[in-house]
């Protein structure tokens, strides 16, 4: 049986970039009142589906940095997007932080990473079973 098996992979992957969300939502929050700050996202879910998919499977490498990393895949070289949120609603001192909008995305972020741990844990809690089931 493989103990690293990708869902364990791709659940403690999602763990920690839910956890970098978290950390941008807040420094987003925190910055509402600050003039010029522009809030910032972070994006995941596209690159941790094609780790799914690709686990490392393909070996093209991108090792020049003028070569294109055209998929490289896995859990290993995995890297979230983080980008300046692009809105139309920008206040008067240039913030474009809508504390209701963050607000709603910590939360459901929240609620996100802790479906997230349960399932880890459920995962880790089905593996110890299966071992000692096996003695």
């Amino acid at each position: 049986m493989d103990v690293n098996d990708k869902t364990l992979k791709a659940l403690a992957t999602a763990i920690k970039f839910r956890e970098m969300r978290q950390k941008i939502i807040s420094s987003n929050i925190a910055n509402a009142n600050t003039p010029g700050f522009k809030a910032k996202r972070l994006d995941f879910e596209k690159a941790l589906a094609r780790a799914i998919n690709v686990d490392g499977n393909l070996s093209m490498k991108a090792q020049d940095p003028d070569h294109f990393d055209v998929g490289n895949g896995g859990f290993d070289n995995l890297e979230p997007d983080i980008y300046e949120e692009p809105s139309d609603i920008v206040s008067s001192d240039g913030n474009t932080v809508d504390i209701e909008a963050e607000i709603s995305r910590e939360a459901e972020n929240a609620i996100m990473h802790e479906a997230m741990v349960k399932m880890l844990n459920k995962k880790l809690a089905l593996k110890k079973y299966l071992i000692q089931s096996e003695r």
